[in-house]
């Protein structure tokens, strides 16, 4: 005798639990990371000694250049966050794109603000994930 279960919608989809809150929460972290990107760059750009160097490093930049990046990339991440959402597809591409080169630009500003940049890692490892395992909501 085989026993033939018939298989509920809940945990079938990638639309269900954390994928599905993540995607929003990956929005909203989006948003405010951005934001406090923002303000990063921003004081970066105005005052240059806002920042203390913890050590050497291989790779380092004026400040206020670390300044215009943190600005420009801060406000593409808040708007992409905005847009995700939205729901707006576009959003969901660039937000992967631009999560992936925050870990880069996180990782090369690691001697001016250690805690921050590997917190900062985390959040956009966490939004990579949450943006590709879950599909649009926009089905048709």
């Amino acid at each position: 005798m085989s026993q033939h279960t018939a298989r509920g919608t809940s945990g079938a989809g990638p639309e269900t639990g954390w994928a599905a809150g993540g995607t929003l929460f990956a929005g909203v972290l989006m948003m405010v990371t951005g934001i406090i990107s923002l303000f990063e760059g921003i004081a970066g750009i105005v005052e240059d000694e806002v920042y203390a160097r913890v050590g050497s490093y291989v790779f380092s930049w004026d400040l206020t250049a670390w300044g215009w990046v943190h600005l420009v990339l801060g406000i593409l991440v808040a708007v992409t966050g905005w847009g995700i959402l939205k729901n707006m597809e576009w959003a969901r591409y660039l937000g992967v794109a631009l999560a992936s080169l925050n870990i880069i630009v996180q990782f090369l500003f690691l001697p001016y603000q250690p805690v921050w940049a590997i917190f900062s890692m985390a959040i956009s490892v966490f939004i990579i994930w949450a943006l590709v395992t879950t599909e649009s909501r926009n089905t048709v």
